[in-house]
């Protein structure tokens, strides 16, 4: 990454402005503009998150946000109520009040002298998804926004469900904003209040994902904040970003699709092969995201004449395929470039299912193969949402596809790109009311190494309905739909491709409350084709960057990811150990640091046996201040009802001022 230092604009910096709500809330916000806005008024750029602008994301914001200053934008960092040196509490995400904030966040800086009138919004995650729900709800002032790795359908395609069914990351994300939540504001920000609002948000702490627990279906909570509701609601120009490699890829093709009231040309989709990182750091192969992220705002803020509206519909980087590894630093594939999405040259081929366990071109004869898959199976899945630099990407699938009952085709003649979501049909009954299928497409070399190209999973009381689930009648044949993830993967000759089947996917869904045996008796499976590109269809430039953080190591990060298995008891226990480091600001001063734990056991006879525990400690100081909280919370079940317990320990210096145990049991509804 290039770093540039001398931009077309010369760039100053306000670390702490006042940015006061209707209701006397203030939220602390810093703000880069370039030297002469005042003479010479910029558009402005918002970006609005709970996760602490001092430092929790000071490193993309050095690299960021001084850039589109440096090109004549007025950038906004908000610190969201109840987080970061900004007032107030925060009890939830994407709550009423916080997209309300926003649209008044936006409306200030469209009135700033130093402002032409026209704002724009831009997040990665939590801030890609409130840039899309604001902009459904149409702020005069928006009028352009660039999503990043975030979904318009909170339900399916967040980190809590998918498929109908509980996600590991329900309890990981919670036990995350469990611990993010009551950080201590910067006493050099706010001054002697710091401590009233640290006490304000140890004591508002609550287990959040015991509330998301009890939401199994796709009911109202779910639908607020879900833009896929509404697409028409959308007005400003998006742009939207995702990775192969996150777990947010699926929305980007839906938006690009449906959004038709945004300005002619204003819909766009990038989608490349990194994690859930911004594309002009991230990995693998990260691109100048800032360059095209500047060519998007000077033709929807500016009116610029620089073509981007002309740009292809969805541009896509198709993976070449790989032996598995849980991580890539770099990766080999072809850029395609769509004019329209949905794709006219993207063309179904079908496969059905054997009794042979093959995968065959045509019709095949119905057959009954049964498949009851011990609870462990799916420890080489990987990550959900991959987020940081280690081990979290899916690993060699052979032990998980012996434990499926699988589906190989032919070796392939030829090179296949499958670009889009494969969709498999399947006939199938189950031995138990409630049951859960996940399905895998794997690329398979001759050796036997298995890639998972893509995936999904089903609650199979969900089949027909996610608002109004209902239990499987044992023995009874059902009918099943699923779409696999988006994908854009080129499949090589003499592979062979694999569709693995399996009745439990640990840890990356919570398990049924019993071991089900399911009997497929026929199915397909549809794969989205495009013509093999010959050489790439479109180019970025090389990443560039402002400046990095100033800051001083005072530990290391470091990270670690095991599976043990006890060979007395049988029990299995991924661990998952990240060491996020501590550090000084080399301007202010502030120190932070964090560490956090996973674990999820399970035995693989036992599904009930299945619990998760997460511990999180986040340290803050400056000379002689310093604070500490300790937090753990975990999860367990049995046939009727989830169990969530949580503590916290906070501690000013060496004395101890919150301690809080919590305990919240939630009705188990068809999971």
């Amino acid at each position: 990454m290039k770093t540039i230092s001398n931009f077309p604009r010369k760039v100053i910096q306000h670390e702490d402005v006042a940015i006061v709500m209707p209701d006397g809330c203030r939220l602390s916000a810093r703000i880069w503009l370039p030297k002469d806005a005042y003479k010479k008024p910029v558009p402005a750029i918002v970006e609005h998150l709970p996760y602490r602008k001092r430092d929790g994301t000071t490193a993309r914001d050095c690299l960021t946000h001084p850039y589109f200053a440096g090109h004549g934008y007025a950038c906004i960092r908000v610190d969201m109520r109840g987080n970061g040196d900004s007032q107030g509490i925060m009890d939830d995400e994407y709550t009423t009040q916080e997209l309300q904030d926003a649209c008044d966040v936006i409306a200030w800086a469209a009135s700033q002298e130093w402002c032409t009138g026209k704002v724009g919004m831009m997040g990665i995650s939590w801030g890609g998804f409130n840039a899309l729900q604001v902009a459904a709800l149409k702020p005069p002032a928006l009028k352009a926004i660039i999503t990043l790795c975030s979904t318009d359908d909170r339900y399916n395609d967040d980190i809590h469900y998918k498929g109908g069914l509980v996600l590991h990351e329900n309890l990981g994300w919670g036990a995350t904003m469990f611990s993010f939540n009551p950080r201590p504001p910067d006493p050099a920000i706010v001054g002697g209040k710091w401590r009233k609002m640290w006490k304000e948000r140890l004591e508002a702490n609550g287990l959040w994902h015991a509330r998301w627990l009890e939401h199994p279906t796709r009911d109202a909570y779910w639908k607020h904040g879900s833009v896929g509701e509404n697409f028409d609601a959308i007005e400003a120009a998006v742009l939207a970003v995702g990775g192969w490699g996150d777990a947010y890829k699926n929305a980007v093709g839906r938006l690009v699709a449906n959004l038709k009231n945004t300005p002619e040309g204003g819909a766009k989709g990038i989608i490349g092969p990194w994690i859930h990182k911004y594309p002009h750091f991230a990995k693998p192969n990260p691109i100048g995201f800032l360059q095209e992220a500047v060519r998007w705002w000077d033709r929807w803020l500016k009116d610029a004449e620089n073509g981007a509206e002309l740009d292809p519909a969805m541009r896509m980087f198709v993976m070449d395929s790989e032996r598995p590894k849980p991580w890539y630093e770099t990766r080999s594939g072809t850029w395609i470039a769509e004019a329209q999405w949905p794709s006219k040259a993207i063309r179904n081929r079908s496969f059905s299912l054997a009794g042979d366990r093959t995968l065959k071109a045509g019709k095949a004869k119905p057959f009954e193969l049964d498949v009851a898959s011990p609870a462990d199976t799916g420890l080489d899945g990987g990550e959900y949402c991959a987020i940081y630099w280690g081990p979290e990407l899916a690993g060699d699938q052979r032990r998980d596809d012996a434990q499926s009952l699988t589906f190989d085709s032919a070796p392939l003649g030829e090179a296949s790109d499958i670009v889009g979501g494969p969709v498999v049909r399947l006939a199938l009954k189950a031995d138990k009311p409630v049951a859960q299928i996940a399905v895998r497409l794997c690329d398979v070399y001759p050796d036997g190494a298995s890639t998972r190209i893509t995936w999904g999973v089903l609650n199979l009381c969900q089949r027909d309905s996610q608002e109004k689930p209902k239990k499987l009648k044992p023995g009874e044949w059902v009918e099943v739909v699923m779409r696999l993830d988006d994908i854009a993967w080129r499949a090589p000759a003499g592979n062979r491709l694999r569709l693995s089947i399996s009745s439990a996917y640990w840890p990356m869904v919570w398990p049924s409350p019993e071991e089900a045996t399911l009997t497929i008796s026929q199915g397909t499976l549809e794969l989205p084709l495009r013509p093999t590109a010959q050489k790439d269809e479109c180019r970025f430039a090389e990443p560039e960057a402002a400046a990095p953080w100033r800051i001083e190591t005072l530990r290391p990060a470091s990270g670690t990811r095991r599976v043990e298995r006890d060979m007395g008891t049988g029990v299995v226990t991924l661990t998952i150990e990240d060491d996020f480091g501590e550090s000084r600001d080399k301007e202010h001063g502030l120190v932070h640091g964090s560490r956090m734990r996973e674990t999820w056991t399970i035995h693989p006879d036992d599904p009930l046996s299945a619990s998760g525990e997460a511990w999180w400690e986040q340290t803050h100081g400056r000379d002689a201040w310093s604070t500490r909280t300790v937090t753990t919370t975990a999860m367990t079940s049995d046939a009727a009802s989830f169990t969530i317990t949580g503590d916290i320990e906070a501690f000013e210096g060496h004395k101890r001022i919150f301690k809080r145990k919590y305990k919240e049991i939630v009705e188990r509804k068809l999971l």
